[in-house]
C-alpha cells in the first residue's frame, strides 16, 4: 500500500488528480478506446454468431489491429487513471473483477482470431464459442468498471 500511495502522491498523480483538464481528457480517451475495441469486437463476434451473414467472415478479419491500437489506449489512459488514486482503486473489489475479465477478455480475443480466421481459410467450430465468451467478457468489464464508482462510495 505504501507504493501505491507514492504512486498517487508522484507528480504523475498529482497532475490526474489535480488537473482540471487531465483526468477527463483520460477518461474521453479510456472511453474512446473501448469503443474502438469492443465495439469492433462486437461487430466480430455477432458476425461470427450468424448475424449480419450478407458480410463475409473474411472481411472481419482486417479489423483486429484497430481492436489492438483500441486495447493499448485503453491500457494507457487506464493505467494512468489508476495512477491518480490507486490506493482506492486497487483496494476496490469491482477493479480486480474488471482486470481479471479484461485479462480473460484479451486471451480470448487472441485465440479468436487464431479460429475464426485459420490459414486454411475454413473457421473452426470453437470459433462461435469464442465469439459468445468474448461478448460476455467485454460486457462483464465495462459493467465491473462502471461498478467501481459504486463500490468505492460504499467504503
Amino acid at each position: 500500500m505504501a507504493f501505491l500511495a507514492w504512486l498517487s502522491g508522484s507528480p504523475l498523480g498529482e497532475w490526474v488528480s489535480g488537473s482540471t483538464w487531465a483526468y477527463p481528457g483520460l477518461l474521453f480517451l479510456h472511453t474512446l478506446g473501448l469503443g474502438i475495441l469492443v465495439g469492433l469486437n462486437s461487430a466480430v463476434g455477432l458476425r461470427l454468431l450468424g448475424f449480419a451473414p450478407q458480410i463475409p467472415v473474411a472481411d472481419m478479419e482486417p479489423l483486429f489491429p484497430y481492436m489492438w491500437a483500441g486495447f493499448w489506449v485503453n491500457a494507457f489512459s487506464g493505467a494512468v487513471l489508476f495512477v491518480a488514486d490507486a490506493p482506492k482503486k486497487a483496494a476496490n473489489p469491482s477493479f480486480i473483477v474488471k482486470l481479471v475479465l479484461i485479462a480473460a477478455a484479451v486471451v480470448v480475443m487472441r485465440t479468436l482470431r487464431r479460429e475464426a480466421f485459420p490459414r486454411s481459410g475454413v473457421a473452426l467450430p470453437r470459433a462461435r464459442l469464442l465469439a459468445a465468451a468474448s461478448l460476455v467478457l467485454w460486457a462483464g468489464a465495462i459493467t465491473a468498471g462502471r461498478l467501481m464508482a459504486y463500490t468505492t462510495a460504499l467504503r
